[in-house]
């Protein structure tokens, strides 16, 4: 779970300020009063203390005002949150989510190699190296966190439930070495990798392993999460990284983290000395340089683990022990060398060094901040992952088996399948073939079924990939001997190009298509060829694109920028200048003078003429349950929001973090959204579900059916622990093996990532659960994400790689809710990019929902204006800062009600209202309130009937001395 942080604190402090302020005013008069009411300016002692006791009471009701504004106002929505009743999981619920746990990384896990058929574990006992192995990656950090309310199975705890032994003695000398695992966190970031250097071992250490057992397991594991990519330069400048010893560095200048240590290395070399049966489990979610193992003839297996969440790592201990094999597949390329990728000069940090005038400041914990406006230039274009090596070696530019250790879609089982591609028919714009899969070895298990299809490429024409998965299928469980016929079926225009040079639209070319059935995407078992006679240009109303509700055309030209893209002419001609790193640091001035930021936004300048101030604060008698199930256009939505007030269409707007507020006069009441994108997890109850497996590990497995039951899961939970939405998944790109998030988005493929993504939001929507995909778009790095970072991309590739999962999680899971990202689409910001939000999103894909921003500190960037007008509805603040709409023309007003209309819209709809307007208890803080203003009430009508008793008795007093002294 999130943690509170300082800048959240300070943020929470300045929203009160006026109201603290107010305090401290009203308490230095009734101060000054106090002092300055004195025997020599009022000789009365009575007067004097009645004046006291005013002052005072002014003060109590001054004070009490304030609070009351506070706890209503800006600490509505966190002391709201924070009070929230604790719903906590069934047991019955838990155990099933462990169970579902438990299948995915099952089918997760990934055999990369098993030489003299090493695998499963002949040996019960085995022998577990490296440290962590005693500390196993679960997850991620920041938003990907998982709950500590319920046990995590560790991975020697999943290996023992095998039925598998460890070495005791071997775990204890890690644990001993260092208990806990440094902190890869959002706000700090400590690289360290502890690892017991090889002359620290027991002088007989090696002989009573040996005595314990011959089989040796190698446990390499590699962390990461939300605020920081993972390091290409372990000795740049601002990373923090402990040695393990004092007699040699772990890393040289220009080692990244991706690679082993020297202390991994020399633990490794120890091991290998010493065993000739090895298996290598690498525990990550990153793809990691496996090359090394080439050098070992004694590591006869290699497993990926990916995070395997609270209980997944009982599957690892049963694929060891050959109680389940292992069905798992590479969702991403695992290559020899990462630095010789496409995107290795250009991930990662990037200033512009010309954009003074365009610097903000900020605070952060406490801190003022200057940055500037940074930038990322996507200059891989389509040629993303094994899309660029399969093309690269197709047209001669790479050796592939030089380049690639394990391909795209490749894993390996303890059985042997046999799959056998039928007729491929084209036929009324859809392909079609059924596969037959048969195990043909001696152990039950599952097979993956890959489709891919290789389009016509003339030289210098439209960007193609050589290599292009267009269809999956995973196998159910097949006994020995058993066959399955997989039937494969997709639509032509799933084949079809962006061209956005001359038609600037979706393009199926004439000519032949090779479609594959692959074991992964560089091995054929078998192809054919369809033949597209015609070239279909997808720009009118009648021949849309992938069932688009308008006409998809260029919208991010302003993204292109001035960069030079990859191309596969002449055979990737240009890849030397294309994949350099960045020729200049200098903003264009074409892009200074379009950039947006909160110093120079104008709402004025973007107010529309012909806007007509839409009607608030009606009389309709329309409550918000009688909208649910109702279309977006129905006519009696109108008559629902014309009864808004501005204030009411402010407060839904502006207070969106982790839920959305309460409308009384409409019976909307406050519902509560989470993050976690392996789990809900409250960050205010402190209420979690169970961790399930990374997203990466989704991806693995293949298998879109437990993708749903994921969905279905979380929509269950969701309903026990009253969630109505979920702020996952999360399906950018793993366009770099560095990025810090890869655990919680899928793959570097468009299409598996939609798959996954898509099945679990249906999941989740059948429970009336809405999920806010996520980051929408092109936020596929942690580096500058919130620091104005300009991302560069060519429009072919944001539709066709980075948009795809997004719109298949639309157009086929039913998204209702979208979480937009820190990042910049060219010069705009995205949560506030129309062509993004509104002309795509909405008009091409027919998406109808909500936009809620990523966290929303300001930034110097984000303002609800601008937000609104930009396509956006809900900012996700908890405290006041520059998340309420303050423009208050005819164009700002209409936008609002937009906004909410999409926010009611994607309510109406949930879980909560489906018998009716729910009925729930008044709001903490309104009841802090009520309580706080009636004892404020009874006390100052104590002290002034006191006050007033006092001052009568003491002037009565001095009237009497008066005449005593006469």
């Amino acid at each position: 779970m999130l943690s509170i942080n300082m800048s959240d604190v300070i943020a929470v402090v300045k929203s009160i300020m006026p109201q603290l302020i107010t305090i401290g005013v009203v308490l230095l008069l009734a101060l000054i009063v106090t002092f300055a009411v004195n025997k020599k300016t009022v000789s009365s002692k009575a007067n004097r203390k009645m004046i006291h006791s005013q002052s005072w009471i002014v003060f109590l009701i001054a004070a009490v005002v304030a609070i009351v504004m506070m706890v209503t106002g800006p600490l509505s929505t966190l002391i709201s949150n924070a009070t929230a009743p604790k719903y906590m999981l069934s047991e019955a619920t838990v155990k099933k989510a462990n169970d579902l746990a438990k299948n995915i990384q099952r089918e997760g896990v990934t055999l990369l190699e098993n030489n003299d058929q090493n695998l499963p574990l002949a040996n019960k006992k085995v022998n577990v190296f490296g440290w962590g192995s005693t500390n196993p990656i679960y997850g991620g950090t920041g938003s990907g966190s998982m709950s500590d309310q319920y046990p995590t199975v560790s991975l020697l705890d999943g290996m023992k439930e095998a039925g598998l032994e460890t070495n005791k003695d071997l775990s204890a000398l890690y644990t001993k070495y260092r208990a806990d695992r440094p902190v890869v966190g959002m706000f700090q970031q400590d690289w360290t990798l502890p690892e017991l250097p090889a002359a620290q071992y027991p002088a007989d250490a090696m002989d009573k392993a040996k005595s314990f057992s011959d089989e040796a397991v190698i446990v390499i594991s590699r962390s990461g999460g939300e605020g920081a990519d993972l390091p290409t330069n372990m000795k740049a400048k601002g990373i923090t990284y402990t040695d393990n010893s004092k007699d040699y560095p772990d890393f040289q200048d220009g080692e990244h983290f991706l690679q082993l240590s020297k202390t991994e290395q020399d633990m490794v070399d120890l091991v290998t000395k010493n065993f000739n049966k090895v298996t290598l489990v690498y525990n990550g979610a990153n793809a990691f340089d496996l090359n090394f193992v080439s050098n070992y003839p004694q590591i006869k297996s290699v497993v990926w683990c990916p995070p395997a969440g609270q209980t997944g790592f009982s599957a690892l201990g049963e694929i060891l022990a050959g109680k389940v094999n292992p069905s798992g597949k590479t969702s991403d390329t695992f290559v020899r060398d990462l630095k010789k990728t496409p995107t290795w000069n250009n991930f990662g940090d990037f200033k512009y060094d010309n954009v003074e005038d365009l610097a903000f400041k900020y605070n952060m914990f406490g801190t003022d901040i200057t940055a500037s406006p940074t930038f990322i230039n996507y200059t891989d274009n389509i040629y993303v992952g094994y899309k660029f090596y399969e093309t690269a070696a197709n047209e001669g530019l790479i050796n592939y088996n030089d380049t690639v250790r394990y391909p795209f879609g490749y894993g390996l089982s303890y059985t042997k399948f046999d799959q056998k591609m039928g007729d491929v028919s084209y036929d009324n714009g859809k392909v079609s073939t059924t596969v037959t899969v048969t195990n043909t070895g001696d152990v039950a298990g599952k097979d993956a079924v890959e489709i891919y299809y290789n389009p016509p490429y003339t030289n210098g024409g439209i960007e193609k990939a050589s290599k292009n998965l267009v269809a999956f299928e995973k196998t159910k469980e097949l006994k020995p001997g058993e066959s399955q016929d997989i039937k494969i079926e997709f639509n032509d225009d799933a084949m079809a190009s962006y061209d956005d040079q001359n038609a600037k639209a979706w393009v199926l070319e004439q000519g032949d298509y090779q479609i594959s059935l692959q074991s992964d995407s560089h091995n054929v078992i078998a192809s054919a060829t369809v033949n597209v006679p015609q070239t279909i240009t997808y720009n009118s109303d009648s021949k849309t694109h992938n069932g688009d509700k308008t006409v998809a055309t260029n919208q991010f030209d302003d993204a292109r920028g001035d960069v030079t893209y990859l191309s596969r002419k002449d055979h990737f001609a240009n890849y030397d200048q294309a994949t350099a790193k960045p020729a200049t640091l200098n903003m264009s001035k074409e892009a200074k003078a379009a950039f947006i930021n909160n110093d120079n936004y104008d709402p004025k300048k973007f107010d529309k003429s012909d806007d007509k101030m839409p009607t608030t604060g009606a009389k309709n008698g329309v409550r918000l349950a009688d909208l649910t199930g109702k279309d977006y256009d129905d006519p009696q939505w109108d008559k629902l929001l014309d009864e808004l007030t501005f204030d009411e269409m402010d407060d839904i707007i502006a207070n969106g973090g982790y839920g959305n507020a309460a409308i009384t006069s409409i019976g909307k009441i406050k519902l509560t959204d989470v993050d976690g994108p392996a789990s809900l997890n409250n960050n205010f109850t402190k209420v979690g579900s169970i961790g399930f497996p990374a997203a990466t590990t989704f991806a693995c497995t293949w298998n879109r059916d437990l993708a749903k039951q994921f969905g279905d899961m979380i929509g269950q939970m969701a309903h026990e622990m009253h969630v109505t939405g979920w702020y996952a998944p999360a399906m950018n790109i793993h366009r770099s093996a560095f990025a810090g998030r890869n655990f919680e988005y899928y793959s570097e493929d468009g299409l598996l990532s939609g798959v996954m993504a898509s099945n679990a939001i249906a999941g989740a929507r059948d429970h009336g659960v809405y999920s806010f995909m996520k980051h929408f778009a092109l936020n596929d790095q942690e580096t500058n994400r919130n620091v104005m970072l300009n991302t560069w991309a060519s429009e072919q590739s944001i539709r066709e790689i980075y948009l795809k999962p997004f719109e298949m999680s639309v157009k086929q899971g039913g998204a209702q809710a979208v979480m937009s990202a820190f990042n910049y689409i060219g010069t705009t910001y995205a949560g506030a990019y129309a062509p993004l939000l509104n002309n795509v999103l909405r008009d091409e894909w027919g998406f109808r929902g909500m936009v809620l921003t990523d966290y929303f500190a300001g930034y110097g960037y984000q303002n609800a204006d601008q937000i609104i007008r930009g396509g956006g509805d809900m900012m996700l603040a908890t405290t006041k800062v520059t998340n309420h709409v303050t423009d208050q023309s005819k164009t700002s007003v209409k936008a609002m009600r937009t906004a909410a209309h999409n926010i009611l819209y994607t309510a109406a709809n949930s879980w909560m209202y489906q018998d009716g307007e729910p009925k729930v208890p008044t709001p903490v803080y309104k009841t802090i309130t009520y309580v706080v203003i009636g004892l404020a009430a009874v006390l100052v009508a104590l002290f002034e009937a006191l006050a007033i008793t006092r001052f009568l008795k003491r002037r009565k007093e001095e009237k009497a001395a008066a005449v005593a002294a006469k």
